[in-house]
């Protein structure tokens, strides 16, 4: 079975699918699976049907009921009921969800490794700083970027510079938490509260907008 982690709170509820299935039984977990495979026949690779399917299968379990994910020009995706606002986020072999009836969300998921080191100079401020966690600086490098990845999803605006535009202030790594951020692309510059969780694979931050 698959690693499923359904989290609820009072404004949204989020949660995580690995994908250890093939297309065939991520086809058997969904109503209706005719209109699925319809739609699979435009992905090239069977790395993208499995990760679609995975998608539409954890919505599924989130909301006991069908929606449809649809998506802006930007690629932002959204409900075409427009019932909940979304955020979807994938790393290999993992999808998350984030929900939301009345605020806005952002979710965000990376996979363990050290090619984030590589572009440290494209989202790290001089103003932010790092911290060790099992003996690397590697999981808040990762943190730092997710996060920012969560706040562009959250704010309202075009041209979001990673270091000019979002700061994430000094948090000591733990297997969970959260810590403080800001941005300062709008008028409103808002404060984000961005929570997080490091697993073995992958780090996860989600945050909501308000």
């Amino acid at each position: 079975m698959p690693l499923y982690v359904k989290h609820v709170e009072d404004r949204f509820q989020w949660g995580i699918w690995k994908t250890d299935e093939s297309a065939e039984e991520l086809l058997n977990m969904l109503p209706n699976r005719g209109k699925y495979e319809e739609a699979l026949q435009g992905f090239r690779t069977a790395y993208r049907r499995l990760e679609w399917l995975s998608v539409r299968v954890l919505l599924y379990r989130l909301l006991n009921e069908e929606k449809e994910v649809a998506y802006y020009a930007t690629g932002k995706p959204y409900l075409s009921d427009h019932s909940y606002h979304i955020s979807i986020s994938h790393t290999r072999g993992y999808v998350v969800i984030i929900l939301s009836r009345t605020v806005k969300v952002g979710i965000d998921i990376e996979q363990y490794g050290g090619r984030i080191q590589r572009v440290v100079h494209k989202f790290m401020r001089k103003d932010e700083s790092l911290s060790i966690y099992s003996d690397s600086e590697i999981w808040s490098l990762l943190l730092h970027w997710s996060a920012k990845e969560v706040m562009i999803k959250c704010i309202d605006a075009m041209g979001i510079d990673f270091r000019e535009h979002l700061r994430i202030y000094p948090f000591q790594v733990q297997k969970e938490g959260s810590f403080h951020a800001k941005e300062y692309r709008t008028s409103e510059q808002q404060d984000f509260l961005i929570h997080y969780l490091v697993h073995p694979e992958f780090v996860m931050t989600w945050g909501i907008g308000e």
